[in-house]
């Protein structure tokens, strides 16, 4: 059975599904003169797949971003829960809020245990996005 997030933002997509290794995969590739940056994340036992592309965040996640293992896993669960559900309340009003940053809701579950990398990332993509395009989902956002 496949369970699917997406967010599409510019060019990001975070997709939860089937997968068949646990590991994470680094790419950059050269699209119409713009630097892409691929992270992806699978993991079989789970069976989900996490891939986010948005030109600047594995650049931005290598020198702005806190080290891994500065938070706690439940903490960024608890944060990746709240900025998520802002996400989705924006998601499902396009006339309030711009659908070409919120295209698409998340299918993130609370209940789940996605493991540290996968929570840091969206944790991570989640300031990154904030700080980026000027939102602000849930409390205060750390600059980086």
């Amino acid at each position: 059975m496949k369970n699917t997030i997406y967010i599409l933002i510019i060019m990001l997509g975070i997709i939860i599904g089937c997968s068949t290794s646990n590991k994470i995969i680094s790419e950059k590739k050269q699209m119409t003169g713009t630097k892409n940056d691929t992270i992806r994340i699978t993991n079989e036992e789970l069976e989900y797949e996490v891939i986010i592309i948005d030109p600047g965040f594995n650049t931005w996640l290598d020198s702005r971003a806190l080290p891994r293992n500065y938070y706690s896993q439940a903490y960024l669960e608890n944060k990746n829960q709240m900025y998520v559900t802002e996400w989705n309340i924006r998601a499902s009003q396009p006339m309030r809020y711009n659908p070409n940053l919120y295209e698409m809701t998340i299918n993130y579950n609370s209940i789940t245990d996605y493991g540290y990398e996968v929570n840091y990332l969206i944790y991570n993509y989640m300031v990154y996005f904030q700080n980026t395009y000027k939102q602000k989902l849930f409390g205060n956002v750390p600059l980086r």
